[in-house]
């Protein structure tokens, strides 16, 4: 067998993987369990505004001295936003406690990006 042609075709092998690989991006919003209305509203565009453009998000929450006697806050400020932006994504994992940080992780819809691109063409009649 001709090594050069080997080398070649699993070259050509290796490229052609790498080309049907899709990066996964994750974006972190943090947040914490008394914050203001205005304030989650911002952070609720930026979380839309990640998932929109095809990326997943970890939303972390913190909690500081006596707010990590009351994780129920955190997880319900994590269910409003997962309901508000359900339209754009779901929740990946659920919403964990992990040491002074309860995090959860959002993933765009399958079909976010074909949606997104049908709705920047315009329409022709």
């Amino acid at each position: 067998m001709d090594y050069g042609k080997f080398k070649y075709e699993s070259a050509q092998k290796a490229r052609e993987s790498r080309r049907n690989q899709q990066l996964t991006v994750i974006k972190e919003q943090k947040l914490r369990p008394k914050i203001d209305q205005h304030d989650y509203e911002t952070k609720k565009g930026h979380v839309s505004r990640f998932l929109s453009a095809g990326n997943k998000v970890k939303v972390t929450i913190m909690f500081r001295g006596r707010e990590q006697s009351r994780p129920e806050l955190g997880f319900r400020l994590l269910q409003k936003l997962a309901d508000d932006v359900q339209e754009l994504g779901y929740v990946e994992s659920s919403p964990k406690q992990d040491g002074r940080n309860m995090i959860m992780v959002l993933a765009p819809h399958k079909n976010a990006k074909a949606k997104q691109k049908a709705a920047k063409e315009p329409v022709e009649s």
